[in-house]
């Protein structure tokens, strides 16, 4: 009944309006998982690469619907499961904590491996499976799902609204996180500013999880800047080069 009516106000200006808006919050809650799904998916052969990102953000986005149709299950999850000393600890905060580690950890053996100057090849050698990389993007979809449908709940009380603003996100992920993941491939200093970003991410996921709130505004503002400076020298790198090359001549 509730659905029946959800389509009925589903064409109203003010929906709308909230469908635009939930789909724009989704996307710019979703730059964090594009930039895992770009380099994790990297470990797989090239024409391999963009058929896991694609599987695993439809298996992602399925468990996204299934996740808003459980919203009073959602909410319910940040009721305390059991208490340590006067700190209640809710599902959401397990859940979270998972994510947190999960995401340092890959993301610090990458920086490693970048650091150590392990040429990607030679990591992939260690034959990534592609189960494997999909299950991971699932995984971590699912993490950062949480931050999105909590959002959506907060903003939109029209369940068709939440659900069409999650897939117009969704296919916009899909289309561009093989753009973000070239990008990021062909400019190693920009792989590390996003593994950079990725270990604040699952640091802000760690503290979230102990209720320590970290306003995400605040983040994207730094990584933005942080991200022009590091084009600017690109840039500069670029036309000092050109001048090298043309002094040569």
């Amino acid at each position: 009944m509730h659905l029946i009516q959800d389509f009925y106000e589903l064409f109203s200006i003010a929906s709308l309006i909230s469908l635009l808006t939930l789909s724009i919050l989704e996307v710019v809650l979703g730059i964090d998982n594009i930039i895992f799904i770009s380099i994790v998916a990297n470990k797989l052969p090239h024409n391999e690469q963009h058929k896991a990102r694609t599987i695993g953000l439809m298996l992602a986005l399925i468990m996204r619907i299934i996740l808003l149709f459980s919203i009073s299950w959602i909410v319910g999850l940040k009721e305390a499961l059991f208490t340590v000393s006067d700190f209640g600890v809710t599902g959401r905060d397990l859940i979270l904590f998972a994510g947190g580690i999960f995401l340092l950890y890959k993301t610090i053996i990458e920086l490693y491996n970048k650091v150590q100057g392990h040429e990607e090849d030679e990591i992939k050698i260690k034959n990534t499976s592609f189960n494997g990389i999909v299950l991971q993007i699932v995984m971590i979809d699912i993490v950062f799902s949480f931050d999105s449908i909590l959002t959506a709940v907060g903003l939109v009380r029209n369940l068709l609204v939440m659900i069409l603003a999650v897939i117009v996100a969704m296919i916009i992920m899909i289309k561009f996180s093989g753009k973000v993941s070239d990008f990021i491939n062909k400019n190693p200093t920009i792989k590390v500013l996003a593994l950079s970003f990725l270990v604040m991410i699952g640091v802000v996921l760690i503290l979230e999880a102990f209720h320590l709130h970290i306003d995400k505004t605040v983040i994207y503002i730094t990584i933005a800047f942080s991200l022009c400076v590091e084009l600017l020298n690109i840039r500069m790198r670029k036309k000092s080069a050109e001048n090298n090359q043309h002094h040569n001549k």
